[in-house]
């Protein structure tokens, strides 16, 4: 009984308190649910998919776990500063920016095929960009970082950060998924 009191007597507030809210964030961080913004309403397009509705596209995969030692021997250092610590390219300098040839971009993390290059348009912003993901292979995370709420897209395999999801794009389906080139190779 002296052993648990004084386990117990070594937990804070900080020790207690923290992990439940980093727990009970987590699980409410994939918000699909932010609202259609006002430039897609006015489009009257009726196949204009919103972040919402992409939730319902997600299907259970094998995740890629490896130790971020392992992440680091398997990737440049800019790659694992972009896929694993969420950092972004400068714009306009990526490798497939105005890359328009037919094929596939796949994770740079695990090769998961993600993107099918009929859905490549220069949205002039910068980044490579896409209307449409493979279904399944993208989790949308809530990122409230750099002062605003914007959808953070992630592999759904090795959760390696591919870059944001606007709903400002110009094609049909109303998306914009920006995606850095160093989380993506084309084959």
């Amino acid at each position: 009984m002296n052993y648990f009191f004084l386990k117990a007597a070594r937990m804070t507030t900080a020790n207690i308190f923290f992990p439940l809210m980093f727990f009970i964030t987590t699980i409410s961080t994939p918000i699909f649910g932010q609202k259609t913004s006002k430039s897609l309403k006015n489009k009257g397009n009726k196949n204009v998919t919103t972040i919402k509705t992409l939730k319902n596209q997600l299907q259970p995969m094998t995740k890629k776990i490896l130790t971020e030692k392992e992440w680091k021997s398997q990737l440049t250092e800019k790659e694992y500063h972009i896929l694993r610590e969420k950092g972004t390219e400068v714009p306009h300098t990526g490798k497939y920016n105005l890359h328009f040839e037919k094929g596939t971009y796949h994770c740079k993390g695990c090769n998961t095929a993600l993107f099918d290059s009929d859905t490549k348009f220069d949205a002039h912003c910068g980044w490579p960009s896409f209307d449409k993901a493979k279904e399944g292979t993208i989790t949308y995370v809530k990122d409230a970082s750099l002062g605003r709420v914007r959808t953070e897209i992630i592999c759904t395999h090795c959760e390696g950060h591919l870059g944001h999801v606007f709903e400002d794009g110009p094609t049909e389906t109303g998306l914009r998924y920006c995606v850095n080139s160093a989380s993506i190779i084309f084959e």
